[in-house]
């Protein structure tokens, strides 16, 4: 495992591709009302047109076919050599439109961080959302795949520069789904979500276009993820003097 000064820490918020149900086009209704069918496990009538509208509304975020990332928020940690301690920098690649954010977070991975050998990236499931959803996202915006997110046909020793705190947290344990709430409280660190969480993240960019919030929100569960990574590694947690918001292109 990478040293801890070159991980880039990460998360990401996502949204349905359109405000409702209604703004989609004909093939990708149709395509919803299959998806939130089977969605409905257990369910031996068809759903409504009514509750397949809300479905979109509360579900299509979470998939990259028919969502999109709003904001990939990073964190890079650094050794204060003046204070001896560790430092945080936390930044947000936040926009309306998803290639332009994409592709200012590849750009910086392309520059700094682009060999897997020496840099690794950990985020809370990043293994089976964020980094999957990252790639999904930027071949549906026609961008190239950054060298260590070219994962397909990989095998498991060829990508542990992807760490994921939650499978940390599993020992082993495949059926473990753990949130970073609930081992913010068991662990005794600050939870992130004392604003608004995922569920919410749809109406504020939609409703209130409050990207910035959006923004404030992910970049906290980037620095809860470095908490529990510091947790994990039986090392000080970072007090808010040793956080630092970078704003602009910092």
């Amino acid at each position: 495992m990478p040293d801890i000064a070159n991980i880039l820490f990460l998360d990401i918020e996502t949204v349905s591709g359109k405000p409702n149900f209604d703004g989609l086009n004909d093939d990708l209704k149709a395509l919803w009302t299959i998806k939130a069918n089977q969605l409905a496990r257990g369910r031996t009538e068809p759903l409504t047109e009514e509750e397949v509208a809300e479905s979109y509304t509360e579900k299509a975020g979470i998939f990259a076919e028919f969502g999109k990332i709003v904001c990939i928020s990073v964190g890079v940690v650094h050794r204060d050599k003046a204070e001896k301690k560790l430092k945080i920098r936390l930044k947000s690649f936040a926009s309306e439109n998803e290639a332009e954010l994409l592709q200012g977070f590849s750009q910086m991975v392309f520059k700094y961080y682009n060999d897997s050998n020496k840099f690794g990236f950990c985020g809370h499931n990043a293994k089976e959302f964020d980094i999957p959803y990252i790639c999904r996202r930027l071949i549906i915006n026609r961008l190239p795949l950054p060298a260590p997110f070219d994962l397909s046909g990989k095998k498991p020793w060829e990508t542990k520069h992807i760490i994921d705190t939650m499978d940390m947290w599993s020992f082993g344990d495949r059926k473990n789904f753990t949130s970073l709430k609930l081992l913010a409280a068991v662990l005794g660190f600050p939870s992130p979500k004392d604003d608004i969480d995922g569920s919410q993240v749809g109406r504020v960019y939609w409703e209130d276009k409050d990207l910035r919030r959006i923004s404030f929100y992910c970049e906290k569960d980037v620095l809860a993820t470095t908490q529990l990574y510091l947790r994990y590694k039986l090392m000080p947690l970072l007090e808010e003097d040793q956080v630092v918001h970078v704003d602009g292109e910092d």
